[in-house]
């Protein structure tokens, strides 16, 4: 494994909404922003702000190619062709994308593969596209220890799944799913391969190619880039098949009355005015952790969530959930109080959790709890943080007797 961060060396002095000492453990919600973002983003608004693809003048080509400068270097980042990354608000308009466009094909008696661990992003979508076309959705079971339970999904496929979808990294559980081994048995049966890439693409160096999937998909803002602005990759055979899923500029060849002809991927599918300074955003955000390196980045993660759980096992009625080795993400609960009322009390010792179903809610019914507490870290996390939230748990415990 690479080596961790070096604890003499913090990168939380380069992010500003950490500045007052705030121990922010709630990343894989959204990620606190370094300043080379919150710049790239002010420059973008500011001296260089102009339209894309559509002005003659010289600010607007300078901002067009700053954008599609930003889709390039998603498309290295993920080991991809530019014309294969669709800018999108984030994961979920990817998924439903898939869903509504790609998935418009399929008939009554196609099925669909998900695991029992997704978020509700990775479950409506084939639920809606189930009530449209009268396909099924099954679902895979866990692991004793909370991870998908990659054998029993591998046996529930058949010629009749035509897409298996799974997170790469669980936003609950920190589990790690083998998505190359995934990919080849759906494959096998003539399925394709959807990935959920939120948790994943903060952390785990992502090489579409080398996974096999088909579809990836991830958000910006969890990637320490803005709200708003997500990434849909698909293989370029598939995306050039896909019809388009909004009508509207920048998505067409030709409009007349008489009907349209469309431009092909990616513009296919962003239609009207982008998130240009989004995709700037979460350009500057990828530069900031490569800058880094993610084999450092998930080492360190990894480390934290070890004492974390390490620390919380110490408390007797602390419940772990989730396998031991986890991707920087640690939910846990305590016996006989709500994990809302954990994450008030920490609040007020300047620790910052979640608290709830973390859209999961079919998997908090596996489970067996109504919601979990939920510590998450990132870059600009170390060990003091572990203290104060192990400190703080002891603390709800003399609360609660």
């Amino acid at each position: 494994m690479t080596a961790p961060l070096n604890p003499a060396h913090s990168h939380r002095a380069n992010f500003p909404g950490l500045a007052d000492n705030w121990a922010y453990l709630d990343s894989a919600a959204t990620a606190q922003k370094p300043q080379a973002v919150i710049d790239a983003i002010a420059k973008g608004y500011g001296p260089d702000y102009a339209t894309v693809h559509r002005g003659v003048y010289a600010r607007s080509a300078t901002m067009t190619e700053r954008f599609e400068a930003a889709r390039a270097t998603v498309a290295r980042f993920i080991g991809a062709r530019p014309d294969e990354v669709v800018f999108v608000r984030g994961a979920t308009e990817g998924i439903n994308l898939v869903a509504q466009t790609w998935g418009s094909s399929l008939k009554p008696g196609d099925r669909i593969l998900i695991s029992a661990l997704e978020h509700h992003s990775n479950i409506v979508p084939w639920q809606l596209l189930r009530d449209r076309t009268g396909i099924e959705v099954d679902v895979a079971p866990l692991t004793a220890d909370h991870r998908i339970d990659e054998a029993a999904l591998i046996a529930m496929l058949t010629p009749r799944t035509k897409l298996v979808a799974i997170a790469h990294v669980s936003n609950v559980l920190g589990s790690i799913a083998d998505i190359a081994k995934v990919a080849d048995a759906a494959h096998a049966v003539g399925a394709l391969l959807l990935v959920d890439g939120c948790q994943a693409a903060p952390r785990l160096s992502v090489d579409v190619a080398a996974l096999g999937c088909d579809f990836y998909v991830f958000s910006g803002h969890k990637l320490y880039g803005p709200t708003g602005i997500g990434v849909l990759w698909a293989r370029a055979e598939i995306l050039n098949t896909m019809p388009p899923w909004q009508g509207g500029g920048a998505m067409i060849e030709t409009v007349t009355f008489a009907g349209s002809t469309y431009a092909p991927a990616p513009q296919r599918f962003e239609a009207g005015t982008p998130h240009i300074v989004g995709a700037i955003g979460l350009a500057a955000a990828i530069d900031y952790v490569e800058g880094i390196g993610l084999g450092a980045i998930d080492a360190h993660e990894r480390q934290l969530a070890a004492l974390a759980r390490e620390g919380l096992r110490r408390i007797n009625s602390v419940r772990l959930f989730g396998p031991e080795e986890s991707a920087g993400i640690v939910s846990f609960a305590l016996d006989g109080v709500h994990p809302h009322d954990i994450g008030t009390i920490l609040d007020e010792s300047g620790v910052a959790i979640r608290a709830g179903h973390h859209c999961c809610q079919p998997l908090m019914g596996l489970l067996g709890v109504p919601a979990t507490a939920r510590a998450s870290f990132a870059v600009y996390n170390d060990a003091s943080d572990v203290e104060r939230l192990i400190d703080g748990v002891k603390r709800v415990t003399r609360i609660f007797g």
